[in-house]
């Protein structure tokens, strides 16, 4: 089993040690990961393993039971996944989040809409121009295609609610991007589009971390694999030499193979 080496940059996210029990059900136990910048972190496991709930304590969707979370150096405790979100935090789930009924740019400025200056803006009016103009620039430097900014969303192809999803999180996201299985319902074309985007919010300097059951996609985009198991991490993989049969071997508990320092 191929364990990956550590970058040397300091993480932009280092979690050490969690916990998290539902009533007897201990669901994570001693979970490691640490995140820097630039990187993309697949996080892989079978249903059950703890992906979900790993994601929910680092968010604030559920508290922090044991452990500790060290996030831009600071040790952080969220109670919220506002409160993530004002930290720089954004994720992208496989449901969307998105108001279908809405277009691109009142999706992407939804609850921060920008209002004009002065007086107009006293009352209440939008700047939507701004908006607008601020929402092209961001689909275009994710090189995003939608075909009208005034269509609503339930109007556009899946890969396309993908993308303005993605833009939303890129824009508002300064530290990092969670992506929870953003491929699963796409065909193979919108597939690639969505896998392109997490190249694009990589070389921006932001980390991702990509959930995913979709091990050839994992290894097209991932810098590190971290395979979770029945709640604990099984190992710590580098996708340039290791291959989908030890992902696969983790995920079964066919091998068990951690890499404390690398976490």
């Amino acid at each position: 089993m191929v364990v990956s080496a550590a970058p040397t940059a300091r993480p932009v996210l280092k979690a050490r040690g969690i916990d998290k029990h539902f009533g007897p059900v201990q669901a994570l136990r001693n979970v490691d990961l640490t995140v820097y910048p630039g990187e993309v972190v697949a996080l892989i496991g079978d249903n059950g393993a703890g992906k979900s709930t790993l994601i929910n304590v680092l968010t604030g969707v559920l508290p922090l039971e044991s452990g500790e979370i060290v996030f831009n150096g600071e040790r952080v405790r969220f109670s919220s996944p506002h409160e993530a979100r004002q930290h720089g935090i954004e994720t992208v789930y496989q449901d969307l989040a998105v108001a279908p009924h809405l277009d691109a740019v009142a999706n992407i400025f939804l609850g921060r809409e920008k209002r004009q200056g002065g007086l107009p803006g006293v009352l209440g009016f939008l700047d939507n121009p701004g908006m607008k103009r601020e929402t092209e620039e961001e689909l275009t430097r994710l090189r995003v295609r939608v075909p009208n900014l005034d269509r609503r969303l339930v109007t556009l192809s899946g890969g396309q609610r993908q993308g303005v999803a993605v833009a939303r999180a890129v824009k508002w996201a300064s530290k990092i991007v969670i992506m929870d299985e953003p491929t699963a319902a796409l065909g193979v074309a919108q597939t690639a589009m969505v896998l392109d985007l997490i190249r694009q919010v990589r070389d921006t300097g932001i980390p991702v971390i990509f959930i995913s059951h979709n091990m050839p996609n994992v290894f097209q985009v991932a810098d590190r694999i971290v395979v979770l198991r029945l709640g604990e991490v099984a190992a710590e993989l580098d996708p340039r030499t290791a291959s989908i049969e030890d992902a696969v071997a983790a995920m079964t508990g066919s091998t068990r193979f951690v890499n404390r320092e690398a976490s």
